[in-house]
């Protein structure tokens, strides 16, 4: 859902109370170049809390303006399957500032556009990018059409019962029920949620969100 001023949005969340902010580049992630640079730095200069930034990062220099502009943590996406020495790199000079969110359909990796899988798996993929020395992996579930489906309860908790690095899920939450469930498995290794479209459309309260990862 479009917000006219993403800025405000961003500060809005901050106001509610959460922790993070996750930002993608959506334009990033489809060309090379994105008009979306200036307002992202518009976000860095007026709120408090870390921002995390995916989309369209695909080499050092990006990480090093990003990371320099005072970003938090970068997300690293295609490149996390295409360029596997980037990541090791990336984790090597920046510790805990690289994560790499996995995309998946039917266990598969996702790949730009999220219609298509590669030949890897996500667990394998997630494996390889622990030992590169990142410090998060951000997993979703991508239905055969490319949307965000429900979450995969059984993925996710396998994914990080294998790991030793802490997994956030994203997407597919669209309700406190899912955020209770989703907490229940806490102890496997999810540390923590993304939440967009489900607080856009009041599907989830964002008062009662925050009330419920806090208790």
């Amino acid at each position: 859902m479009l917000h006219p001023d993403p800025v405000e949005r961003a500060l809005a969340f901050e106001a509610e109370g959460f922790s993070w902010l996750h930002v993608v580049d959506l334009d990033g992630v489809f060309a090379e170049n994105s008009d979306n640079a200036s307002g992202i730095e518009r976000m860095l200069r007026n709120i408090k809390i870390p921002l995390q930034l995916s989309g369209g990062i695909r080499d050092m220099a990006k990480i090093e303006f990003w990371l320099g502009k005072g970003v938090g943590k970068i997300v690293l996406t295609s490149a996390a399957l295409d360029n596997p020495s980037l990541v090791r790199e990336a984790a090597e000079r920046f510790p805990g500032k690289i994560a790499v969110k996995i995309d998946s359909i039917g266990g598969y990796v996702a790949q730009t556009g999220w219609t298509n899988t590669s030949s890897l798996k996500a667990l394998d993929l997630a494996l390889r990018v622990e030992d590169a020395g990142v410090s998060a992996i951000i997993y979703a579930d991508i239905n055969l059409d490319g949307a965000l489906s429900e979450v995969d309860m059984e993925s996710i908790v396998d994914l990080a019962f294998a790991l030793t690095i802490p997994v956030v899920a994203s997407g597919g939450v669209n309700s406190l029920q899912d955020m209770i469930e989703l907490k229940s498995h806490s102890t496997a290794g999810i540390t923590g949620l993304i939440l967009g479209r489900a607080l856009y459309n009041g599907a989830i309260d964002a008062k009662e969100a925050l009330k419920l990862a806090n208790s």
